[in-house]
């Protein structure tokens, strides 16, 4: 329980190498060591259930594209004495393969479309969702927005896996809220 604030900046690859494969690459993207021809086969690894796992004092999840929320967490975590762990997701463009200027509509379709939501772990046992998304959008309008997913789109089965996949995980975050709140 040290007392840091750890901020893993996951921008989903080892983009300053040369954008390789990383245990953050999503499934179905592609990187220079996952080609379209053998796009990721793994899922990306869940580093906040990894982090809850080790009941640290707060764990939360952040984006540039709602800088209210990512502002808020940042002052919250500044104030809680022990280890803080921040997942914050950002967007590169070249890695991303789509144009600088579509960064944050791309990291906004990823919290509306449930691919990375916004949600805070308090002790290990206290878990807010603190962005529920208005409608439905579907995670193939995220997937749209960036060249790495287009051996994904190409694939009927595999993109259903992973819509099943980012379905499955909200069930299990809103269940996880309603435990500690009740009805969401």
């Amino acid at each position: 329980n040290a007392p840091i604030i750890y901020v893993c900046y996951d921008n989903e690859a080892y983009m300053n190498t040369g954008i390789q494969r990383s245990s953050a690459t999503p499934y179905g993207a592609w990187t220079t060591t996952t080609p379209e021809e053998r796009p990721e086969s793994r899922p990306k690894k869940n580093i906040v259930d990894i982090m809850a796992a080790h009941r640290i004092l707060y764990i939360a999840t952040a984006t540039p594209a709602f800088p209210e929320d990512m502002f808020r967490k940042f002052k919250k975590a500044k104030e809680i004495k022990g280890t803080r762990f921040i997942h914050l997701l950002s967007a590169c463009p070249p890695g991303w393969k789509m144009p600088s200027e579509l960064s944050i509509k791309a990291l906004r379709l990823g919290v509306q479309s449930k691919v990375f939501p916004l949600l805070e772990i308090e002790n290990g046992e206290r878990w807010t969702i603190t962005y529920w998304p208005e409608e439905e959008v579907d995670p193939e309008e995220y997937f749209k927005l960036q060249g790495r997913f287009k051996p994904l789109l190409k694939d009927p089965e595999r993109l259903r896996y992973v819509k099943d996949y980012i379905k499955k995980r909200w069930d299990y975050l809103v269940k996880m809220h309603k435990l500690t709140y009740g009805e969401a």
